[in-house]
């Protein structure tokens, strides 16, 4: 997987790890975990690795990093 081809952050941005299984983006592809990111919240930070805080709402979701705080969706 090319840097180019990593998997992206919930903001965005390309980043080091899979928000949904916490593997490394460039591990391998990662189809899976972007079918199922289109349904469900991040569950890692995508940035750090961290498991996050997930609280899902009837109208959408906040996930929180200690790290690096809060994303919605």
């Amino acid at each position: 997987m090319t840097t180019s081809d990593a998997v992206p952050a919930a903001g965005g941005a390309s980043a080091a790890w899979c928000d949904r299984c916490g593997e490394a983006a460039a591990a391998g592809p990662h189809d899976a975990c972007a079918a199922a990111r289109v349904l469900e919240p991040p569950r890692f930070c995508a940035h750090c690795r961290r498991r996050m805080k997930v609280q899902v709402l009837p109208v959408g979701w906040a996930a929180v990093c200690v790290e690096h705080g809060e994303i919605q969706g």
